[in-house]
């Protein structure tokens, strides 16, 4: 599995390499073999050193090390860490699934542990590629409880310092003006900074968004702790005017809003965002396509990267050359704001997606309408709930036949178990793409309830997976952090 760095029109490349592996027979494909590769061995130091290391550091770089911890080698040393990650990650499934077919006394066929894994997919774009950042207040390196940045340390050991992000590789710079002036902003305010909820305090965390086109989307998270609304608006008011009129205009804000919130996270439907100025949303384009943004709607943090990712997971689930290809259903799970089943609806009689924030919902539905796309429909609520429910109707006659694929895109938590089993047990999904954040969590238990024996305890009766490719794709440079697109089939 040699490393291999396409430079130039990595969506070309993307597709090259994908088609160049689907056009192999399954026989030939290697596989992970665990007892050849071996997760590497932890490193150790003892505690004295360690503590003697990191204070002969710049607050800088020990922040550096923190948020971007890959941040001092070079970007082709950086792929050749994450692609051994990947590798071993997908050993110790391969190894995990081969003792559970052990135990179960099940006959295996020669591929069914069989799958590749191809050479890690570059980010397009290596610095200042985030699109989204929040910005914690807490006490800084001088004391001052009003400082905006990143922690260094934790709240467990209780040396929290924050540290301003200046130099961090992977911040835009609008990014870190805005956190300059909101810090610069709180410090003027005769309002303290909320540092413990239990302690008092009003000034939070700001998160800045921005997209292709420049806008700017600022959210200031705010507890009200025990001031009056009367007393808030004033407030409001002051952060308004230092933004449009004040030092802050320098920043052109698109968009402000404001959450009031006694909550360390809550979405819309808890504490619903205040648009304060400005526009009610930004837009991305990916692929062609148009996508309206709200606050709290999850969106990938590297465009150019997301196009990348998308271009592979449209060309696993639709392959060119692959008889039984999908042309009915795409079921995509954990849909968001609709990216994934609208840039891959062309290739689909129809997309039927689930989330659950309804906010993203309704920015689903009206990507949709925006984009002229008839076929794709968006429910809102829990995957678990929804999906039971609906899975049986995909293939029938009343629901318009045809094939279904599934696209699963969690977050780091992964899929809950019911999904996972509404899936595995609906005999016209053949081919499932999941696209993991964090495959070595609790995703891993989702790879093995997709591939492993049937298992009646766990209502486990449907026929099993087969992980046939893995496709690593940076989307994160600087850390240590990679996403992981399978391809699943039976």
């Amino acid at each position: 599995m040699a490393l291999t760095v396409p430079c130039m029109k990595p969506v070309v490349a993307v597709k090259r390499q994908l088609q160049g592996f689907l056009a192999k027979s399954y026989v030939s494909i290697s596989f992970v073999d665990s007892a050849k590769v071996k997760p590497p061995k932890k490193i150790r130091r003892k505690k004295q050193n360690m503590k003697a290391f990191e204070e002969s550091m710049s607050w800088e770089d020990r922040l550096a090390d923190a948020v971007t911890p890959l941040w001092r080698l070079s970007y082709d040393e950086q792929l050749h860490i994450k692609q051994q990650n990947q590798e071993n990650i997908l050993s110790q499934f391969s190894s995990k699934l081969s003792h559970l077919i052990a135990a179960h006394q099940s006959p295996v066929v020669n591929d069914t542990l069989g799958f590749s894994v191809l050479p890690i997919m570059p980010s397009p774009v290596r610095d200042c590629y985030r699109n989204k950042s929040t910005f914690s207040v807490n006490k800084g390196v001088d004391g001052n409880p009003k400082t905006v940045g990143f922690y260094v340390g934790t709240g467990r050991d209780r040396n929290i310092i924050c540290v301003n992000g200046d130099h961090l590789l992977n911040m835009p710079e609008k990014h870190k003006q805005v956190a300059r002036f909101y810090q610069e902003f709180i410090r003027l305010s005769p309002l303290d900074s909320c540092l413990l909820f239990h302690k008092g305090g009003h000034w939070r965390e700001v998160t800045v968004r921005t997209n292709a086109k420049g806008h700017t989307m600022v959210i200031v998270y705010f507890h009200p702790q025990t001031l009056v609304p009367e007393e808030i608006a004033i407030h409001k008011e002051a952060l308004v005017d230092y933004f449009t009129k004040g030092p802050g205009a320098i920043c052109e804000l698109y968009s402000l809003f404001f959450q009031e919130s006694s909550m360390t996270r809550c979405g819309h439907e808890e504490s619903p965002y205040q648009l304060l100025y400005g526009q009610p949303h930004i837009h991305e384009e990916l692929l062609g396509f148009k996508f309206r943004v709200s606050p709290d709607a999850f969106f990938q943090v590297n465009m150019a990267a997301a196009e990348v990712l998308f271009t592979v997971a449209r060309d696993l689930c639709f392959p060119e050359g692959v008889a039984d290809r999908v042309s009915g259903t795409l079921l995509d799970v954990c849909c968001g704001t609709g990216a994934i089943g609208i840039t891959l609806s062309p290739a689909v009689e129809r997309v039927i997606g689930v989330e659950l924030v309804q906010q993203a919902v309704e920015d689903a539905r009206h990507n949709a309408a925006l984009n002229g796309v008839l076929n794709c429909r968006f429910l809102a609520g829990k995957a678990e709930v929804i999906l039971p429910g609906i899975v049986p109707q995909l293939s029938s006659s009343e629901e318009g036949g045809g094939g279904v694929a599934a696209m699963v895109n969690p977050a780091r938590a992964g899929l809950h178990y019911r999904v996972v089993r509404a899936l595995r047990n609906q005999p016209a999904v053949r081919r499932l793409v999941y696209v993991s954040c964090k495959p070595d969590g609790e995703a891993m238990r989702n790879f093995i309830e997709l591939c492993c024996p049937p298992d009646p305890q766990k209502k486990l009766m449907g026929e099993a997976f087969s992980l046939r490719v893995a496709v690593p794709l940076d989307m994160f440079p600087h850390t240590q952090h990679c996403e992981l697109v399978l391809l699943f089939e039976r």
